[in-house]
C-alpha cells in the first residue's frame, strides 16, 4: 500500500498525474453502454457502419457519433473503400479492459443468482 500512495504501482512503474489523467479519459470514453457494444462487435475483426448497424440498435447519426469518439480516443482506426468506412480495433488493451470488466461482472451475477 505504500507503494501505492507513493505513486508506484506493484509492477514498479511510476504513476504520475498524467498516467491517471490519462486512464480517467480512457474510462470516460469507454463508460458509454453503447460504445462498450460496438467495442465487442470489433473483437473478431474489422466490420463496415452497415454492419454495426444491424448488430447494435441505434441510429446510423447516433453511431457515426460514437464511432467519432472512439476513433478520436485512439481506440479504434478506419479506413474507407469507396463509400464504405470500416472500422477496427486499433489499440487491443482496450479489449483487454473490457474483457476483463465484463468477465468479473457475468461471474459476480453468476454468483448472485447461484446463491
Amino acid at each position: 500500500m505504500a507503494n501505492q500512495l507513493s505513486g508506484e504501482s506493484q509492477s514498479g512503474l511510476e504513476q504520475t498525474d498524467q498516467t491517471f489523467e490519462s486512464a480517467a479519459n480512457l474510462f470516460r470514453v469507454m463508460s458509454a453502454p453503447l460504445r462498450l457494444k460496438i467495442i465487442n462487435c470489433l473483437c473478431d475483426g474489422e466490420k463496415n457502419v452497415s454492419y454495426l448497424l444491424t448488430r447494435v440498435n441505434t441510429t446510423q447519426p447516433n453511431m457515426s457519433q460514437h464511432l467519432n469518439t472512439l476513433y478520436h480516443a485512439g481506440v479504434l482506426g478506419k479506413r474507407r473503400d469507396g463509400v464504405q468506412i470500416f472500422y477496427h480495433i486499433a489499440d487491443q488493451r482496450v479489449v483487454s479492459i473490457c474483457q476483463a470488466v465484463c468477465h468479473a461482472i457475468a461471474s459476480k451475477s453468476v454468483e448472485k443468482s447461484g446463491a
